[in-house]
């Protein structure tokens, strides 16, 4: 990444954090933003892989209106669906090679996508997601990944509704705000370094 990059990257974090932090403190702020770079760094790495070991049969090129009506938000959603007799071959392949599993509805695309349509399944998704990521995507080598932050912390909100509408619009920020940056290593270090 160059200086500029970085530069650019440090104030595209500043500007989501002072826009969302609130009632949050700033280090309670990183934990969160540091656990959602992580995991679409994670995610990419999976999806890239996904694609390489699946080939022609990742259906990479589905077109978001059909994606909608399955009501699935990854191409990877819809392998799992029309070959759900091949997906645990699949996981230990990707175990094999990659060292970890992601499920479909648990990438960062499907979750940000879930923020970006303010899904009331959101929080529920990601503690699932985060929990398996920890504890079943590959023996113990992530477990404690996400422990910094509390999903259901009151300083999301005192509802579940109310957390659920905050981590929508943390996380669909968040997305917005980092898309144009790389998933690379270089950049979740650079994030993690400003951060």
């Amino acid at each position: 990444m160059t200086q500029k990059e970085q530069q650019q990257l440090g104030k595209t974090l500043w500007d989501i954090a002072d826009n969302l932090r609130g009632a949050m403190n700033a280090d309670d702020f990183r934990d969160y933003m540091l656990s959602f770079l992580f995991l679409r760094y994670l995610s990419s790495n999976y999806e890239d892989s996904a694609k390489k070991e699946l080939g022609r049969d990742y259906p990479d090129d589905t077109p978001k209106d059909i994606m909608s009506k399955l009501k699935v938000n990854t191409p990877l959603e819809i392998w799992y669906k029309e070959n759900s007799a091949d997906v645990e071959f699949f996981e230990k392949q990707m175990r094999r090679k990659v060292h970890y599993v992601i499920k479909p509805n648990h990438l960062w695309n499907s979750i940000a996508e879930m923020a970006r349509t303010q899904n009331n399944d959101l929080l529920e998704t990601l503690q699932e997601g985060f929990k398996y990521i920890e504890n079943e995507s590959f023996e113990s080598a992530f477990q404690g990944l996400f422990s910094e932050i509390n999903l259901n912390s009151e300083k999301l909100g005192k509802t579940h509704k109310d957390r659920n509408d905050k981590l929508c619009v943390i996380i669909q920020k968040i997305a917005e705000g980092i898309k144009d940056f790389s998933t690379d290593s270089d950049t979740l270090g650079d994030a993690y370094e400003y951060l």
